[in-house]
């Protein structure tokens, strides 16, 4: 479970694969994972998330395709190298921006 410590990246830190308790996994750039749209959430008011809707921490990140975005979060690692996530390795596109319809790896 996640601490009350806030987690420094290492200077040389590049990317974030997210780890769900279901196996699932997808990877983002720091950039991506930091932007100011994305949230870390781990509770709703005053509540911790319940497991229906993504507990016990759920990632969104709106400015992306969705499948970009985790729940059920147990581990977030960050990375100097991208390494792609569950969907990433079966042909979806490593950033996936819905404005440039980014969906397959072949999409520009």
């Amino acid at each position: 479970m996640f601490g009350k410590a806030a987690a420094r990246p290492k200077a040389d830190a590049r990317f974030v694969l997210l780890h769900s308790k279901d196996g699932y996994t997808t990877n983002l750039t720091l950039e991506d994972f930091a932007a100011e749209d994305a949230l870390l959430a781990h509770s709703w008011e005053g509540q911790p998330i319940s497991r229906e809707h993504g507990g016990p921490a759920r990632v969104i990140v709106p400015h992306l395709y969705f499948w970009k975005s985790a729940k059920w979060v147990r581990e977030i690692e960050f990375q100097t190298d991208n390494h792609p996530g569950y969907w990433e390795v079966r042909g979806y596109h490593d950033r996936g921006d819905p404005w440039k319809e980014q969906r397959y790896t072949d999409d520009p």
